[in-house]
């Protein structure tokens, strides 16, 4: 293990600190952070998907990725010059306001899109859809499903396989079928849905932490 990957480990430490249940996942936690800052390394982007509460973490996680969870994020030099030079008061603006991004797309935020795809096609194939669209070699898929059988997003899954999409698997204690369909899949110690749901949010807290450390400190 790298040194600065031996630092990033103290918040998997104080995840299961906070949450004993979770050292039941933890080699699989890190193995997932791994993934995903092995993907904004190389410039990929990490595409999520989930339904009902699970779509409503994915948008969370893109909110903490795309811009500041807890440490600032400021723009380069040399791009708060090149706004200067082309407007002054917006540039100087922007530059304040600016924060760099972990590029992250929620599959659940595009209705016209989806709600088109389920109208003319298939309901069960809308993510695939967008992954087909959006994805490409090197990026990682986060399929959230508390049961780990949402056709949905197993379709997804397979069709990430496909195109040399890595997928990380966030489910329940089974993992389901998505076990089978991931490269990492991070399954939390309940069955009971909201029970799942409550153990989720940690888990994405901690690599959102990991993931913003290793990039912008």
């Amino acid at each position: 293990m790298k040194e600065q990957d031996k630092g990033l480990y103290k918040h998997i430490d104080i995840l299961t600190e906070r949450y004993p249940a979770l050292r039941y996942a933890e080699k699989t936690i890190w193995e997932a952070y791994l993934v995903m800052k092995e993907c904004f390394e190389k410039d990929g982007k990490l595409l999520v998907a989930g339904n009902g509460g699970s779509a409503a973490d994915a948008e969370h996680i893109t909110g903490e990725l795309m811009k500041r969870f807890k440490t600032p994020r400021p723009i380069s030099k040399e791009l708060s010059d090149k706004l200067m030079k082309i407007d002054g008061d917006i540039g100087r603006r922007l530059s304040q306001n600016l924060e760099r991004s972990l590029m992250t797309i929620p599959l659940t935020a595009h209705e016209a899109l989806t709600t088109a795809y389920i109208n003319d096609a298939d309901g069960y194939g809308v993510f695939a859809q967008q992954l087909f669209g959006y994805g490409r070699k090197g990026d990682v898929f986060l399929a959230i499903s508390t049961s780990g059988n949402s056709s949905n997003i197993l379709n997804a899954a397979v069709l990430a396989r496909a195109l040399d999409i890595k997928v990380i698997a966030l489910t329940g204690e089974s993992g389901g079928k998505l076990l089978d369909h991931s490269d990492v899949c991070v399954r939390v110690p309940e069955k009971e849905t909201y029970m799942v749901q409550e153990l989720h949010l940690p888990v994405y807290h901690t690599w959102c932490l990991m993931l913003e450390e290793h990039f912008f400190v």
